[in-house]
């Protein structure tokens, strides 16, 4: 009875990626985005706080209200005649409120369309405007450095500070108390108001022009970002510094909650957005963007993920939906052509049986192995069309089994200058790769060994061993650093230890594995 055929090994090896945790886990979760492309810059980004959580995006002269089921637009808001600043939803998502750049402040009503309200006063454009949590009041701040805040039904200013010295850029209102609000400015420093009196009631420093704000429901801890840092402040007492987060290294442009405040995310002008961990302020995951990003916002269910970028790009993230949500599609019975009768049958005792044998699948390689035809083993590994020569491991095994089987030499000879090219280039590629190091090595040695007779004719050979000579040498050049960094590294650890000191204890230098590697030390 004939046995069955061995199938050539390949290692594995090890992969090198990045460590598994919750937090990865959930945020790639992510579908692909959707990709829109809107007017111009998109400012700001804000989701209605009741269900379905629609989201308005500014951009240009317009106010788009997308629905969060189909991510298209139900809603334009247009009745602008320059730049559309900071649309924000009430509470209940049936209002919102707009600035712009023709020093206003607009209200509109979300589900008709229609203006309802213009509040004017500002001298300057108004980049920022809230609805405070009492519903009848709006604040708003201007590039007259001034904060005003609005009474809706009159459509007068009920309160006026004037307290920034540059541009005020962005505030939130306390969800807290009705009266609290918070205002950044680029004049370095974020204040906050207290509506039943004239002045402030705090102000800190946060060292750049202030871009984004936010503030925990209870209010007492709020953040501020500007430069490439944010910075956590204690409002309780008296506007301590708390932490100070230097992850980004561009200006960071936005900030926002999201799985129940549990998490915090930035986005800035490097294109990318980082989520951190709200108990300690460490970088759980990181998103990159094509392009630089100015706005974020996130649902309140986290059903989406919405980012704006400054060349007008909308980015719209999905994320699946869990298990147990999906609709489980009713399985179809199987027709009586292809239902295997007998399936589920048991054998008797005394019943002759015959086992199905499922033919086994080789690859490639092991056929031509198990024909013992080497040339064709070696020609499938080497071969550009195939996978296999993307998976170096798989066509150093075949390699490894040459060598094995004391046919290599055979299967190199008699080869013209064309696959020659192709192996070189295969070694030159991965020669200084300490997993294939030892096994190229001996290749290109037999190869020089059996070509030595075209060697030095001004052939194609000639130009690949050229190649893989300089290869070499910039290996050599890399381990003569590594050497004289191994060295001055001696010589600290020297210095550090105690000269003095009998004991066993002593300071050790740590077991780095910095020798030349084979295929530096073949040259």
């Amino acid at each position: 009875m004939a046995t069955s055929y061995k199938k050539t090994s390949i290692k594995t090896y090890p992969r090198i990626t990045e460590k598994e945790t919750s937090d990865n886990i959930y945020w790639k979760q992510l579908e692909v985005p959707i990709t829109k492309k809107e007017y111009g810059a998109i400012t700001d980004i804000d989701f209605s706080p009741t269900e379905p959580y629609n989201y308005a995006v500014t951009n240009s002269t317009r106010v788009q209200i997308y629905s969060s089921q189909t991510n298209q637009i139900t809603r334009t808001l247009n009745r602008f005649r320059e730049v559309a600043h900071c649309g924000s939803f009430r509470d209940d998502g049936r209002l919102l409120v707009a600035g712009s750049d023709e020093a206003q402040v607009k209200l509109f009503d979300t589900s008709s369309g229609s203006m309802l309200r213009v509040f004017k006063g500002h001298d300057g454009p108004v980049n920022v405007t809230r609805f405070l949590q009492d519903r009848v009041r709006v604040m708003s701040g201007s590039n007259d450095r001034s904060v005003r805040v609005w009474d809706v039904p009159s459509e007068k200013p009920l309160m006026i500070y004037d307290e920034h010295e540059d541009y005020v850029r962005c505030g939130v209102s306390s969800m807290a108390s009705t009266d609290i609000i918070l205002t950044g400015s680029y004049d370095h420093t974020v204040r906050m108001f207290d509506t039943r009196v004239k002045g402030s009631a705090m102000t800190v420093d946060h060292g750049y022009p202030v871009e984004s704000l936010v503030m925990f429901p209870h209010g007492s801890i709020f953040m501020s970002a500007g430069g490439n840092v944010i910075k956590v402040w204690d409002a309780l007492a008296g506007g301590r510094l708390l932490a100070t987060l230097t992850n980004h290294h561009k200006t960071v442009t936005a900030l926002a909650f999201c799985s129940k405040y549990q998490r915090l995310l930035s986005a800035s002008l490097d294109r990318h957005v980082k989520i951190y961990d709200v108990a300690s302020y460490q970088v759980v995951h990181t998103l990159d963007y094509p392009g630089a990003i100015l706005s974020l916002a996130v649902a309140p269910d986290d059903s989406l993920l919405v980012v704006g970028m400054a060349d007008g790009l909308l980015s719209i993230k999905k994320r699946k939906k869990d298990e147990g949500e999906v609709l489980v599609k009713k399985k179809k019975k199987a027709s009586f052509r292809y239902t295997l009768a007998g399936k589920t049958h048991m054998p008797h005792q005394g019943d002759l049986v015959v086992e199905h044998k499922r033919r086994e699948h080789l690859a490639k390689y092991d056929v031509y192995f198990r024909k013992f035809q080497y040339s064709k083993a070696l020609d499938t590994a080497f071969n550009p069309k195939l996978t296999l020569f993307n998976r170096p491991e798989i066509t150093v095994s075949v390699i490894q089994e040459l060598i094995r089987r004391g046919a290599l030499r055979a299967a190199l000879a008699g080869r013209p200058h064309s696959y020659l090219k192709i192996i070189m280039k295969f070694i030159r590629r991965h020669i200084t790769d300490q997993r294939f190091a030892h096994t190229l090595t001996d290749v290109a040695n037999l190869l020089i060994d059996l070509y030595s007779d075209q060697i030095g004719q001004g052939t194609e050979l000639d130009h690949q061993l050229d190649q893989l000579k300089e290869v070499l040498g910039y290996e050599m050049l890399y381990m003569k650093d590594l050497l004289e960094l191994m060295g001055a590294m001696d010589t600290l650890f020297s210095a550090a230890t105690p000269l003095a000191t009998p004991s066993n204890d002593t300071a050790t230098t740590p077991n780095i594995d910095l020798t030349p590697s084979t295929s530096a030390q073949a040259v």
